[in-house]
């Protein structure tokens, strides 16, 4: 199951994929588990690009300097706004 991580996008993806199928209570303890596992690491990847995004914005505030945001920021960003 332990697959490289692509990007911000397809770890929410597939966590987001993860959290539904242990929902769901069909798998055994040990899939279960494994599901889990892949969960955290997928969890700990998205915080810390969320952590790098937000220190980004943070220094680009504070010096007035305007360059374009994290790539994949903007959509990501533009699509949480359509499903407001």
């Amino acid at each position: 199951m332990e697959t490289k991580i692509k990007d911000f996008e397809s770890a929410m993806t597939e966590l987001e994929s993860i959290v539904k199928t242990l929902e769901n209570g069909q798998l055994t303890l040990e899939h279960s588990l494994e599901h889990f596992e892949r969960g955290i690491a997928l969890s700990r990847y998205c915080h810390k690009r969320l952590e790098e995004a937000e220190q980004r914005v943070e220094v680009l505030t504070q010096s007035g300097e305007t360059t374009s945001a994290p790539r994949g920021l903007t959509d990501t960003l533009a699509s949480s706004k359509d499903s407001e």
